[in-house]
């Protein structure tokens, strides 16, 4: 087995059956920075290509502890990009993005529920969200996969959420 990849506040890698999500670090800014510039990556990542110093102050582990950042790893190649955020100590929201080439082929479910596995099990979170955009159905499909149902929102969005079983 492959060494676990660890940031100095000892974010490690979490695994998947398809997918390995190992945490971002500096040395990802040149990836990084060419999928969030690429339009096709950010359609639906607020349709808005990001510029290199966007990248590095969001993307590349400089928001943890709040946001951990990992890239989506399937066969050892990168593949996507995920993260997770608090909104309090025992829930938050998942974001995830596939290169287009990766989609369709369960990668994304697969690396929500490694996420799942950490934030409820490890980190004991209750509830988890996502925000799709609507338009982007392939997502709300994959959500869905992973166990995400809709819920009402506040603002007319799409909002789903994953609630943990009470033990």
């Amino acid at each position: 087995m492959a060494e676990e990849k660890k940031t100095p506040d000892g974010t490690k890698t979490l695994h998947g059956t398809l997918t390995r999500l190992v945490p971002t670090t500096e040395a990802d800014l040149d990836l990084l920075a060419g999928w969030f510039a690429s339009p096709d990556f950010v359609t639906y990542w607020g349709g808005v290509p990001l510029s290199r110093t966007e990248v590095a102050a969001k993307y590349v582990g400089r928001r943890r502890p709040r946001v951990q950042s990992y890239l989506v790893l399937a066969e050892g190649a990168p593949v996507g990009y995920a993260q997770f955020w608090y909104a309090d100590e025992a829930e938050g929201g998942i974001d995830l993005v596939l290169q287009p080439a990766s989609q369709g082929g369960g990668l994304g479910p697969d690396a929500t529920r490694a996420l799942l596995t950490h934030l409820g099990g490890e980190l004991g979170w209750r509830r988890v969200t996502v925000d799709p955009v609507r338009e982007n159905v392939r997502a709300v499909r994959a959500w869905e996969k992973a166990g995400f149902r809709q819920v009402p929102s506040e603002t007319g969005e799409l909002l789903m959420e994953f609630r943990f079983p009470s033990s």
